[in-house]
């Protein structure tokens, strides 16, 4: 997949712990490492708007997009 998630780099950052997020977003801690590890598949918007709202950020600082070589067409 061509998203990254760069959501512990985030989290580093604002020297928030796993346990302490998932308690402000209101998720589990399997489900927001999950969502940590890249191991998701989507994400709702409303998990997203919390995560930025929790952690002060934008989500572009959580997503990232990478073009890789086997997924080009044309």
């Amino acid at each position: 997949m061509a998203i990254i998630l760069r959501l512990d780099r985030v989290m580093a950052d604002r020297k928030m712990s796993l346990k302490e997020l998932a308690e402000r977003v209101e998720i589990s801690n399997v489900n927001l490492s999950n969502l940590k590890t890249g191991k998701v598949k989507a994400i709702r918007f409303s998990t997203l708007d919390a995560i930025c709202r929790e952690l002060h950020c934008q989500p572009g600082d959580i997503l990232e997009y990478s073009e890789e070589d086997g997924d080009q067409t044309g």
